[in-house]
């Protein structure tokens, strides 16, 4: 057969239903379905960040964070400056030193925390890590020390279980990333004295924003406790060893996108339409149980988490197992390519510094139709790309 026979073959095989939204991308990710550029008319646009508008909707931003992930009313919640790093980098950097620091690591981003903690900062560290698709053993964390980990890997797509591992009589802090938890997962906001998550994630918000979650142990560290390093004053949390209430009631640290608020603003209502913090849990749920149903069924793609307690509802990351790939890395990036090609499945490649596969998005703002459409086109461009490479040898 030739290389056009084995074309027009695979143009045939093509499944006839589309998905309505393409987008899977795990960051930024896929608006709500109901966004249009219209529901943002209402932006203080032009207006200052500190006036009476501006403080209105930066504090309707916090509170409603606050309602929607059932956060407790004594926990502290800001709005600062890079995203989820940047919010990590300033807990990292202003309540560390104090005690020896575990960190817990199974993914790329987790990894840059281990980097941070330890070559920059300089601080004493157990290091305890896991390679993609593992977890770390997490009945040896000792919580004498201060923990730092991330709730779920975004580029693994491994997560962790639930909290019940956590002590409750813990004498450090847990210091949580969350980015692509939040809003996808039941959080155990009793277990976790810092939480940090970004708007593009789960709720497919704008980029540049991250959100710092302050349990009273953490305020009561910031306020007893001096780190033995200088801190920018992007960092500084506090003034003359007190709070600065005003980053957790609006006050920003520096001048915040009014658009990208307003945008935030959306999401949350259109969070609370679907049914609130369990209703996005169900969505992604849903979602990735489209995903694990079609590795279920097809035994040339597996989950990369190799333990079903650990695998994320929201960055669902997949490996190719046929033994007939003779590049993995390639064969995965041609894969991606023929579904981007088709406008089926956009920005679904693994992390760049993740085993070769896919990654697709599976977080509430995605539609599970959307998911069971994508599906069939994967297995057609699966066998497309087995067919080009067998004819290419």
């Amino acid at each position: 057969m030739t290389i056009e026979q084995t074309a027009s073959r695979d143009a045939a095989r093509k499944p006839d239903q589309r998905p309505a939204n393409p987008r899977f991308s795990s960051g930024p990710c896929a608006k709500p379905p109901t966004f249009e550029l219209t529901k943002l008319a209402d932006a203080a646009l032009g207006r200052s960040h500190r006036a009476a508008v501006g403080k209105g909707k930066l504090k309707a931003a916090i509170e409603g964070t606050r309602e929607v992930l059932g956060i407790p009313a004594d926990y502290k919640i800001g709005i600062v400056p890079a995203s989820d790093t940047g919010a990590v980098e300033m807990a990292l950097w202003s309540l560390l030193g104090e005690r020896k620091v575990e960190m817990l690591s199974w993914e790329s981003f987790g990894a840059g925390w281990v980097t941070d903690v330890v070559k920059q900062l300089k601080i004493e560290a157990e290091i305890k890590t896991a390679d993609y698709g593992q977890i770390v053993d997490l009945a040896t964390v000792n919580f004498a020390n201060d923990v730092v980990f991330t709730w779920n890997g975004t580029t693994s797509g491994v997560r962790v279980p639930n909290g019940d591992w956590i002590a409750d009589d813990r004498q450090g802090l847990t210091i949580c990333d969350a980015t692509s938890a939040a809003f996808a997962m039941d959080l155990p906001w009793d277990k976790l004295d810092v939480t940090t998550f970004s708007w593009q994630k789960v709720l497919g918000g704008e980029a540049a924003h991250g959100m710092l979650i302050l349990s009273p142990r953490a305020v009561e560290r910031l306020e007893s406790y001096t780190p033995a390093w200088p801190l920018p004053k992007i960092f500084r949390l506090t003034k003359g060893g007190k709070l600065i209430d005003g980053i957790f009631t609006g006050a920003t640290i520096n001048t915040p996108s009014m658009l990208a608020v307003e945008d935030y603003l959306f999401a949350l209502d259109w969070a609370r339409s679907v049914g609130g913090l369990h209703g996005l849990i169900a969505r992604a749920d849903a979602n990735a149980g489209a995903v694990h149903g079609f590795c279920a069924q097809n035994d040339w793609i597996a989950n990369l988490a190799a333990d079903d307690a650990t695998q994320s509802n929201t960055s669902v990351c997949l490996k190719f197992t046929d033994a007939r790939i003779q590049d993995g890395a390639v064969f995965a990036k041609a894969v991606a390519r023929r579904l981007e090609a088709e406008s089926i499945a956009l920005d679904i490649g693994a992390y760049r510094d993740a085993p070769a596969g896919l990654r697709i998005w599976c977080g509430g703002t995605v539609e599970t139709s959307d998911i069971e459409a994508m599906l069939p086109w994967l297995a057609w461009a699966f066998e497309a790309e087995i067919a080009a490479q067998t004819v290419a040898a």
